[in-house]
């Protein structure tokens, strides 16, 4: 049946609410991790999972972590009942989740990550303000020459920030250089080129002032050599030590989200089926479209997650044991 990819989510899976249906099946998780949650942060993030306002949850320095833990909680749910994966990715922030279930980090030191690194993200809008675009149904190499006449246009930046799928493109930069980027899309046949709804130009080098922050963040922290192969976004490939671990993570703040070639990586590693781990069906969609004869499964309400685990059997289970 071939191997099981875990994917976890990352920004713009939030929603409000998200986690409930988790600790209607397990109670014991509010305690386990969302409580937890609030006195490392000192911030009521369960309630801002649970209870919103959406308005606050759109905050990066709040998303980040919520996504974060919601995926995390459900990653305990899904192994309570036997299931485990073969191999694992995570998009973006996402990231930090998949070496979580790799057994890389300790889940506490990620939450500390992905809010530090949510706050800088954060931070730097207020320096140089810039945005984010989606383009539907231009290719790759189409949207990168858009950038180059748009940057050469304005005098600004605006690179490709993640290859979600074939058809699939999102840009980021600043604001006059991501409409112009917009409209020439428009004009060269794109479906759709929309502004999306985020709070910094993430994976661009407008991030570059970050860096070398982060990169003292992420040297305090243990990494361990993953019990799983973890596959990288920002590479598209196999992460094989700890020091490239922790370059990748560094290097994720600039560096393009590679999900289409990260989701190519999984199915030539022997992933037969992907299990999206966490709030939101973004990836579900993604990966479907990439690897459309290869099964997906979902979480993020109880009727997909208790089809998830009734679909597992002998399908789902690494260890063999029955569900």
């Amino acid at each position: 049946m071939g191997k099981t990819a875990f994917v976890f989510p990352g920004q713009g899976s939030q929603r409000v609410g998200m986690g409930l249906h988790l600790l209607e099946q397990r109670p014991d998780l509010k305690d386990r991790y969302y409580r937890t949650a609030d006195e490392i942060l000192g911030l009521p993030l369960s309630r801002l999972c649970w209870e919103g306002p959406q308005e606050a949850l759109r905050d990066t320095s709040v998303t980040q972590p919520a996504v974060f833990l919601t995926s995390i909680a459900t990653l305990d749910v899904l192994r309570g009942q036997g299931l485990e994966p073969d191999l694992v990715a995570g998009h973006s922030l996402g990231e930090y989740t998949a070496l979580v279930g790799a057994g890389v980090l300790d889940w506490r030191d990620a939450l500390r990550l992905v809010r530090r690194r949510g706050e800088l993200m954060a931070g730097v809008n207020v320096q140089v303000p810039g945005r984010m675009a989606a383009v539907i149904g231009l290719d790759l190499a189409t949207v990168e020459d858009l950038c180059a006449r748009a940057a050469a246009g304005t005098g600004q930046v605006v690179e490709v920030a993640n290859d979600n799928e074939p058809g699939q493109v999102v840009v980021s930069g600043q604001e006059s250089a991501v409409e112009r980027l917009c409209a020439d899309a428009r004009d060269t046949g794109a479906v759709r080129a929309i502004v999306l709804e985020v709070g910094a130009p993430f994976h661009s080098s407008l991030m570059a002032g970050i860096e070398e922050e982060f990169a003292a963040e992420l040297a305090a922290v243990e990494l361990r050599a993953p019990r799983v192969p973890v596959v990288s976004g920002v590479t598209a490939d196999l992460l094989r030590s700890v020091d490239d671990i922790r370059d990748c993570l560094r290097r994720q703040l600039t560096g393009r989200v590679r999900w289409t070639g990260a989701v190519h990586t999984l199915t030539a590693a022997g992933a037969g089926r992907f299990v999206e781990v966490g709030p939101g069906n973004v990836l579900s969609g993604l990966c479907r479209r990439i690897a459309p004869d290869l099964p997906v499964h979902t979480t993020h309400d109880a009727r997909r997650l208790a089809k998830t685990v009734a679909l597992a059997g002998d399908q789902l289970v690494h260890s063999g044991a029955a569900v």
